[in-house]
């Protein structure tokens, strides 16, 4: 799972995800991102989109545009559904004040 970090302004940062590579896979990734003039990090994240793009024209649809389906069915499923009142629900509420 990828983990964000903020920064000291406190605005959020990108994400970040940990990834174990050959010694061979990482010195070429680093010879690429020489050649380019990138760091390697821009130079991996570059490569990934490129292989998510790939990846998503030869398969079906990008994985991205199936959520709003998703959300919009089950939306439109729960919208559906009776409301139900709850049984056996407190006749009053106490608020507690500290």
């Amino acid at each position: 799972m990828a983990t964000r970090q903020t920064s000291s302004n406190g605005k959020p940062k990108s994400p970040r995800v940990q990834v174990v590579l050959p010694e061979d896979l990482c010195n070429r990734l680093a010879a690429l991102a020489s050649l380019e003039s990138r760091t390697v990090s821009n130079m991996a994240k570059v490569l990934i989109q490129q292989g998510i793009q790939r990846y998503e024209q030869q398969n079906v649809a990008p994985l991205h545009q199936s959520y709003p389906q998703n959300t919009e069915v089950f939306r439109s499923a729960l919208e559906a559904q009776q409301p139900k009142r709850l049984q056996g629900a407190p006749r009053r509420l106490r608020l507690h004040r500290p």
